[in-house]
């Protein structure tokens, strides 16, 4: 009763917004088309690429010295900007020429044939696209360039790691914080966790291997706050990788039971299964269901998770919960999942295993302290 509920719910939703995105059309308060590629992903064989076509609200990089107002305005803007439904766009990806059209919410997914790896130096290859479609009166050339990494099978190992609340402050596990961060800060002004930058700078490089280890961040946050969360990466010298998100179509239904955890499965499954000769670390924390989301992971590809690292976020009450589940995962697969208190620890462990350099730990901990200085200036 509950999927037909959501069904219609969901049928009625798009209806709404499709009627919305014709009025604004007709009308001509539609903005301009904007393409916006989501990093994608392959193999030695495949690759894979998301994105959407939406309404372009002018959306740039935030400078740090912008006030609360001017981050909350931005951010709204992102919320109620249109999706472009049934439009064609044209792809152009190592020699090849693909078109495709955006669903009834304006996305768009496309799959090439991998005719060359990429560099050693360079794991990322471009995507060209083009709207073919005129969506307004007095609409010119619009393009953008998406960008796909590429992991073969000489690299044996691979990351994916949770956002809120594991790279990125979100106090997901309180509402009201959780809304004023994101309202009133930008990705200039987030904070990571401490040490964490340091920390996937190590894991990225990994341990004496020629080929970068890849690393894919996997979180419940709408695709419509993609950018932001990019741009946060880059200004803290995150490692760059594919950020697989949520449809913002299901925002409206996050009421629902088992969204976040569906959604999280569902990803790390097409990760899984592009890269099946590749054993993962998956990084988490104990603020949402992370530890019963990865102890699935485990049951389902048994033999292909080398470690969990959950960053403890919460009160001592889940402690219990989470090491029910470490014992059993260590019982019934091996696989040691962790609860950190910080991130050296999950560094000092990963290190231990030789799956980061040893050298890397003083520039984890030196960065772990500055971030922690950082964070206690903004909280006094």
């Amino acid at each position: 009763m509950k999927k037909k509920v959501f069904r219609y719910l969901g049928r009625s939703a798009n209806k709404l917004d499709y009627y919305r995105f014709r009025f604004k059309q007709r009308t001509g308060l539609l903005g301009q088309p904007r393409i916006l590629p989501f990093r994608g992903f392959g193999n030695d064989n495949t690759a894979i690429l998301r994105g959407l076509v939406l309404e372009d609200k002018g959306q740039q990089i935030i400078p740090e010295s912008a006030n609360s107002w001017h981050n909350a305005s931005a951010l709204f803007k992102r919320y109620i900007s249109s999706e472009t439904p049934r439009v064609q766009l044209r792809a152009h990806f190592q020699g090849q020429h693909k078109t495709v059209q955006t669903d009834s919410e304006g996305y768009f997914y496309l799959s090439f044939k991998v005719n060359k790896l990429a560099k050693i130096t360079d794991p990322w290859e471009s995507v060209r696209l083009e709207l073919l479609d005129k969506v307004t009166y007095n609409q010119g050339p619009i393009r953008a360039t998406g960008e796909i990494l590429l992991s073969g099978e000489d690299n044996s190992i691979g990351v994916i790691s949770d956002v809120d609340d594991t790279i990125l402050v979100s106090r997901a596990t309180n509402a009201y914080k959780k809304l004023r961060l994101m309202l009133f800060n930008n990705a200039q002004t987030r904070l990571p966790f401490e040490g964490v930058a340091a920390f996937y700078r190590a894991l990225h490089r990994g341990y004496h291997q020629e080929r970068f280890t890849p690393i894919f961040y996997v979180s419940s946050s709408s695709w419509k706050l993609y950018d932001m969360l990019a741009d946060f990466c880059h200004v803290q010298n995150i490692p760059k990788g594919p950020l697989l998100l949520r449809d913002s179509r299901l925002d409206r239904f996050r009421f629902m039971a088992s969204l976040h955890e569906g959604h999280k499965l569902a990803q790390v499954k097409t990760i899984m299964q592009m890269y099946p000769q590749k054993s993962f670390i998956l990084i988490g924390d104990s603020g949402q269901k992370d530890p019963e989301i990865y102890r699935e992971v485990v049951y389902r590809y048994p033999e292909r998770v080398k470690v969990i690292y959950i960053r403890d976020v919460c009160k001592p009450h889940r402690h219990e919960e989470i090491a029910a589940i470490a014992q059993e995962l260590k019982s019934k697969t091996g696989v040691e999942m962790l609860l950190v208190k910080n991130t050296v620890e999950a560094a000092e462990h990963a290190a231990s295993h030789q799956w980061i350099e040893p050298d890397a730990l003083p520039e984890i901990r030196g960065e772990q302290l500055k971030d922690q200085e950082a964070e206690d200036l903004i909280e006094a």
